[in-house]
C-alpha cells in the first residue's frame, strides 16, 4: 500500500533532464504552473542538488525512476542536440514530456506547441504560430504571427523574430537577435547576438553582425544579405 502511494506520488510530479543554470531557471518556471519537481537526473560527477531539487547522477536513473513510477519528464539542457536527444530517450522509456510556460509569457490560442517546450517569462508567440518539441522561446523573446519553428530550436533573450519566419531544426539564435519578416532559416543555423538577419540563412550557417553575414563565406544572391 506504502510502495503504491509513493509511485503515485512520482507519476504526479515531473521528473527534470538536467542539472545546471538552464534546469534551475525550468525548474522555478514549472513551480510557477503549480507543478511539483522531484528529482533532477544530472550528468555523472555533476552537483548533488540543482536549487533544492536532489539530483541522481546519470542517466541510467531515467530507467530506474521510470519503473518506481515516475511518468513526467521535462528535458532542462540549454544545447539543441542533447536536449533532442533526451527526449527521444525519455519518451522510448515511456514517459510524457510536459511543456513549462510561464504564467508571465503570452501565448496565443491560435498557437500550435509540441511537447517539451519551454516560454520564459515575458516571451511572447503570436497568432497561428507553430513551435516545435523541445523548442525554448527564452525570457523576453517575441516570435510573431505564423511563424514556424522546428523541433529543437532555441530562440535566446529579448530575441524579435517577425511574422511568417521560418526556422529549421537545432537552430540557435543569440541574445537580442532581430529576424525581419518572411525570412528562412536553415536547420542547425547559429546567429550571433545582438545579429539581425535580413536574408535567409542556409543550413548550418554561422551568421554574425548588422545586418548578419555568414562568417567566413562570401554573400551571394539573397542569403543572409
Amino acid at each position: 500500500m506504502l510502495e503504491s502511494k509513493r509511485m503515485e506520488e512520482l507519476a504526479s510530479k515531473v521528473v527534470v533532464v538536467g542539472a545546471g543554470g538552464h534546469a534551475k531557471v525550468c525548474i522555478e518556471l514549472l513551480r510557477s504552473m503549480g507543478q511539483q519537481v522531484s528529482y533532477c537526473v544530472g550528468a555523472s560527477g555533476g552537483p548533488s542538488r540543482c536549487l533544492d531539487v536532489p539530483v541522481l547522477q546519470g542517466d541510467e536513473h531515467l530507467q530506474r525512476m521510470r519503473q518506481r513510477g515516475a511518468s513526467r519528464a521535462f528535458i532542462a539542457i540549454g544545447v539543441n542536440a542533447t536536449r533532442h536527444r533526451l527526449a527521444n530517450e525519455v519518451l522510448h522509456l515511456g514517459y510524457e514530456l510536459v511543456n513549462a510556460i510561464s504564467p508571465h509569457a503570452v501565448v496565443s490560442p491560435s498557437a500550435i506547441l509540441g511537447t517539451g517546450v519551454a516560454v520564459m517569462a515575458n516571451a511572447v508567440v503570436n497568432a497561428d504560430t507553430r513551435i516545435g518539441n523541445v523548442a525554448i522561446i527564452n525570457t523576453g523573446a517575441t516570435v510573431d504571427h505564423d511563424c514556424v519553428l522546428a523541433d529543437a530550436v532555441h530562440v535566446g533573450p529579448r530575441c524579435g523574430i517577425a511574422g511568417g519566419v521560418r526556422i529549421g531544426a537545432f537552430s540557435f539564435l543569440g541574445i537580442g537577435c532581430s529576424v525581419i519578416p518572411d525570412i528562412t532559416l536553415g536547420a542547425s543555423v547559429k546567429v550571433g547576438a545582438g545579429a539581425v538577419v535580413v536574408g535567409d540563412i542556409p543550413d548550418s550557417v554561422t551568421a554574425v553582425g548588422v545586418p548578419a553575414k555568414a562568417i567566413g563565406s562570401p554573400i551571394t544572391g539573397n542569403c543572409v544579405t
